[in-house]
């Protein structure tokens, strides 16, 4: 009763603000509604002077809503799946990840960028978008302007992705009559999964290829997204080390305040989802609980959007613009590169 006292109305204004978005999201999917959810908390909140009684709900949502979204996330995963299939796109999915990272560093470095936003970057850039930033956020303990600013760089090269490589592939030469190859390159070079989406059936529809692009893509795309285990646990442990050299003398370092638990149930409702598909329950049972993951997803990025200046992330947001911009071309050319040396492409 008091949890919903002190959050309630802050949970429920988020929410009737994330239905919004969510349907806005149905009618333009290349935007999609985590953004659309982010911009309407930002522009509502020049609008809303007075958020005192909403203030704990709203970040409540922000922060465990989050993690709630990724968990039920993982009921969209088929291990044995996606090991079978994204195994040959394995070495194409490691190297843009590592490329992606290392760029993502040494030009933070470089221009001076936080650590934390380049961190968001270079993780939604190389593994999978709104998701990957979505279960970073809470480990490295961004704050909600930095999250938005990520979000927003990845939302950029999603929507120039969705437009231009479609066309780029076929000015480059890749097989009008397969839809292998654009596939891998849509699931291992676009950020986003909707982007993802709309990139290879735009290439099934120029080519009348049916699904065959969209399959691919989206199996190399939910390999990718497996990375966000391995990634997040070597996060956690940075920070560990991190907040245990700048503890208070005298006080006791805790590892589990920092280590991400609910990655761990994002494991498990893999692994779930994995034993009850090869028990012959339908993979279509689980798709509620990926939709609600999404939607969750989209509550939580209208409180961020909330707590996020509009007017100062405008401002700052030149230098992770150009982080945004590095990353997608390293990927894109390491993702070319590496089909072209394995003889994908």
């Amino acid at each position: 009763m008091n949890f919903l006292k002190k959050n309630g109305a802050g949970m429920g204004f988020c929410l009737v603000l994330a239905f919004i978005a969510y349907f806005l999201g149905k009618q333009f999917p290349i935007i999609g509604g985590p953004v659309f959810g982010i911009l309407i908390g930002m522009v509502i909140t020049l609008i809303l002077k007075d958020k005192s009684r909403l203030e704990a709900g709203i970040k409540f949502t922000s922060k465990k809503i989050l993690q709630y979204a990724v968990v039920l996330l993982g009921f969209g995963l088929n291990l044995s799946v996606i090991l079978q299939t994204g195994a040959q796109s394995l070495p194409i999915i490691i190297s843009t990840i590592t490329t992606s990272l290392v760029l993502a560093f040494l030009i933070s470095k470089v221009l001076h960028i936080p650590g934390k936003i380049s961190t968001l970057i270079g993780v939604g850039s190389s593994i999978c978008g709104g998701s990957a930033i979505a279960a970073t956020a809470p480990v490295i303990d961004a704050d909600d302007e930095e999250v938005a600013q990520a979000i927003s760089v990845i939302f950029f090269y999603n929507v120039l992705a969705a437009l231009i490589f479609p066309h780029f592939g076929a000015l480059i030469g890749f097989s009008q009559t397969s839809g292998e190859a654009f596939g891998i390159f849509a699931g291992t070079a676009v950020n986003d999964t909707s982007s993802v989406t709309a990139c290879a059936a735009t290439w099934d529809n120029m080519w009348n290829l049916g699904s065959q692009t969209l399959d691919k893509a989206v199996t190399v795309k939910l390999t990718r997204t497996l990375a966000i285990i391995p990634i997040t646990l070597v996060l956690s442990l940075i920070q560990a080390k991190k907040a245990k050299s700048e503890k208070e003398e005298g006080s006791a370092f805790r590892f589990s305040k920092v280590f991400p638990f609910f990655i761990l149930f994002f494991l498990c409702a893999s692994v779930i989802t994995t034993a009850a598909t090869s028990l012959g329950v339908p993979s279509t049972i689980f798709s509620p609980i990926k939709e609600l993951s999404k939607f969750f997803i989209i509550w939580a990025m209208t409180a961020i959007g909330l707590n996020t200046n509009i007017i100062k992330l405008v401002k700052t947001g030149g230098k992770p613009l150009l982080l945004g911009f590095c990353c997608w071309c390293g990927i894109t050319a390491v993702s070319l590169g590496m089909q072209h040396l394995l003889g994908i492409w």
